[in-house]
C-alpha cells in the first residue's frame, strides 16, 4: 500500500480503552500478583508443590469453561448484566481465597474466581466488535495492551511487596478491591453495546446451536487455532517461569518481577507496533509474515535451549524476543475470528478466550510433567505450539480469506 494511502484512525475514545483493558486485566492480576506467593502459599496452608502449582491450573480450567457461559449470555441479554454477575463472582471468590485454610479451598476458590472473571475479556471483546470494523477491532485491542499489559508488568512486582510487608492472603483482598473498583465504574459509566440484530439472533438459537454454527466456519476455526497455539506459548513461560527463573537461574523472588515484566513490556510494545503497522496493512497481512518469523524465533530457542549455546542469556534474550511476537499474532487473530460472524460476537468472543486458555492449560501442564530444571520442555513445546499456530492460519484462515 503507498505511504499516501495510509489509513487514518478515528479518534481514539481513551475512557472506552482504559475500562475495556480493565475490564480484561482480571485475568492476568489474579495470574501475575500470586505468583510469587507460591511458596509461601505452600508453607502456610502446608501443600506439596504440586497442589500450588494446581491452584494456575484450576484457574486456566475456570476461565475456559466459564468464557462458555457469558458468550452467548453476552448476545442475549446484553453486555453489562452478564459482566456484572462476573465481577460479584470475581470478588466473592477474591475474598474466599484470602480466607482459605486449606490448599483444596484455595483450589477451588480459584476455580470460582476464574469463573467471574472471564467474564471481563469475553464482554471486552465482544463490545470492541460491536463498535468497530475487523481492522479497526485489532488496532483497538492492541491498544488496550498499554491498559491490560500494566497487569504482567506490575502484578509481580505488587505481589512481591504485598507478600513482604502483609503476607500472601493480604494479594487477595488487593484482587477483591479492584473488582469492587471495576465493577463500579461497569456500573455506572459502560453503555449497552449490543445491537437489536445481535439480540434477535441469540433469541433464534441456543447456545449449543450458536457454538455449532460456529464451528462449521472453516477461517474461523484457523483463526481460533492460531491464536489459542501462539497463546499456549505465553501459558507455558507464565507456568514454568517460577522455576525457571528462580530455581534453575537463580534469580531472587524479588528481581523475578522485573524480569517477568520486562518480557510483559516486550509484548506491549509488540502490540503498539501491531497498531501502527496497521494503517498500511490488513490483519491478514500482518498475522501471514508474523506467523512464519514466530516459529523461526521458537526453533531458535529450542536449538539454544536443548544445545546450551548462549547459556541462560541466551535462553532469556530469545524469550523476549518470541514472546514479543504475541503482540503481532493475539490481536489480529482474534479479530480476526470475530470478523467472521459478528451477529455472534458474544460466542465468537468466548471461543477464542477459551480456546486459548484450554491450549494454555494443556501447554502448561505438560510443561509441568516434564520439567527437569532447564529450559528445554518449555522452549520444545513453544515450538510445537508455535508450528501448529503458523500452520493453522495458513492451511485454514488465510487461503478462504483470499477466496472470499
Amino acid at each position: 500500500m503507498p505511504k499516501d494511502a495510509e489509513i487514518k484512525p478515528a479518534p481514539t475514545p481513551w475512557g472506552l480503552v482504559v475500562m475495556l483493558g480493565a475490564m480484561t486485566a482480571f485475568a492476568p492480576m489474579a495470574i501475575d500478583m500470586y505468583l510469587p506467593s507460591l511458596p509461601a502459599i505452600a508453607q502456610g496452608l502446608s501443600a506439596s508443590a504440586g497442589q500450588a502449582q494446581a491452584t494456575v491450573a484450576a484457574f486456566f480450567a475456570g476461565m475456559a469453561i466459564g468464557q462458555f457461559i457469558y458468550g452467548p449470555a453476552s448476545d442475549r441479554y446484553g453486555r453489562r448484566a452478564p459482566l456484572l454477575v462476573g465481577v460479584v463472582v470475581y470478588t466473592a471468590a477474591s475474598v474466599a481465597c484470602a480466607l482459605a485454610t486449606s490448599p483444596e479451598m484455595l483450589i477451588a476458590a480459584r476455580f470460582v474466581q476464574a469463573l467471574g472473571g472471564c467474564a471481563g475479556g469475553v464482554v471486552a471483546r465482544a463490545i470492541i466488535r460491536d463498535k468497530f470494523d475487523h481492522t479497526e477491532t485489532a488496532r483497538m485491542l492492541s491498544l488496550m495492551m498499554l491498559i491490560m499489559g500494566l497487569a504482567p508488568i506490575l502484578a509481580p512486582l505488587l505481589g512481591g511487596v504485598i507478600l513482604t510487608i502483609a503476607g500472601w492472603r493480604a494479594n487477595f483482598w488487593v484482587l477483591a478491591a479492584f473488582g469492587v473498583a471495576v465493577g463500579a465504574a461497569v456500573l455506572l459509566r459502560l453503555k449497552e453495546s449490543r445491537s437489536e440484530a445481535t439480540a434477535a439472533q441469540a433469541r433464534s438459537e441456543s447456545p449449543l446451536q450458536a457454538y455449532a454454527a460456529l464451528f462449521r466456519q472453516k477461517r474461523l476455526i484457523g483463526y481460533l487455532l492460531a491464536g489459542a497455539l501462539n497463546g499456549a506459548t505465553l501459558f507455558t513461560y507464565i507456568s514454568a517461569s517460577p522455576g525457571l527463573l528462580i530455581g534453575t537461574y537463580g534469580i531472587s523472588p524479588q528481581n523475578f518481577g522485573w524480569v517477568f515484566g520486562l518480557n510483559a513490556f516486550g509484548i506491549i510494545g509488540a502490540n503498539q507496533v501491531n497498531r501502527h503497522l496497521l494503517r498500511r496493512r490488513t490483519p491478514d497481512q500482518v498475522l501471514a509474515t508474523a506467523s512464519l518469523v514466530s516459529a523461526g524465533l521458537a526453533a531458535l530457542l529450542a536449538l539454544v535451549a536443548v544445545t546450551g549455546w548462549g547459556g541462560q542469556w541466551g535462553v532469556l534474550g530469545l524469550l523476549f524476543i518470541l514472546l514479543a511476537s504475541y503482540g503481532f499474532m493475539q490481536g489480529n487473530t482474534t479479530a480476526g475470528a470475530l470478523s467472521v460472524d459478528p451477529l455472534r460476537a458474544g460466542s465468537v468472543s468466548a471461543l477464542t478466550g477459551a480456546a486459548s486458555f484450554a491450549a494454555g492449560a494443556v501447554a502448561a501442564s505438560i510443561s509441568a510433567a516434564l520439567h527437569d530444571a532447564t529450559a528445554r520442555p518449555m522452549a520444545l513445546i513453544m515450538l510445537v505450539a508455535i508450528a501448529g499456530s503458523a500452520i493453522a492460519l495458513h492451511t485454514l484462515a488465510l487461503p478462504s480469506r483470499e477466496k472470499a
